[in-house]
């Protein structure tokens, strides 16, 4: 039985996870059959759209995390899709660029996912979609929570 608090306030992380992968569902298979994995991709968008990128923005701006974007990058440059090199003034920064077979492969890709994109506005409506996407932006937005204490059950060290 549903309890009240459930009923008033739904499952948004659940949900949005769900509509996600009902979104990536038009993607996946495009590409899987360029042999990419939708964080790949992530990056591959990013630096069409940006040229060379530090990692750490990347790392940000696709939704990985820092530790994942190293094993992923390595992956990449193996197979020729991006270079990496050290920043000259800053050895600290990574800085990533796309290589050749990097910009036409993701040149081959953007056609399709852009019809991608239109069979999802053509299923949900291209009015839908501005306000859904207004509407998460919003939502991207919203200021950190302030800090509580975690309850008495629930503190370090302490049985439940």
């Amino acid at each position: 039985m549903p309890s009240p608090q459930n009923s008033q306030h739904p499952q948004l992380p659940q949900r949005l996870l769900l509509a996600r992968e009902a979104v990536m569902s038009y993607f996946r298979p495009v590409l899987k059959h360029f042999g990419l994995t939708e964080q790949q991709w992530r990056i591959l968008r990013l630096l069409a759209e940006n040229g060379e990128m530090e990692a750490g923005v990347i790392a940000l701006r696709a939704c990985i995390h820092a530790p994942s974007l190293t094993g992923i990058l390595v992956r990449m440059e193996k197979a020729q899709l991006v270079h990496r090199a050290r920043d000259c003034n800053d050895n600290r920064r990574l800085i990533v660029t796309p290589t050749s077979m990097g910009r036409t492969l993701t040149e081959r890709i953007l056609p399709l996912t852009h019809a991608c994109y239109q069979q999802i506005e053509n299923h949900f409506s291209a009015d839908k979609l501005h306000l859904l996407l207004s509407l998460l932006e919003q939502l991207e937005r919203l200021p950190l929570p302030a800090p509580r204490p975690a309850p008495q059950n629930l503190r370090r060290g302490e049985s439940r």
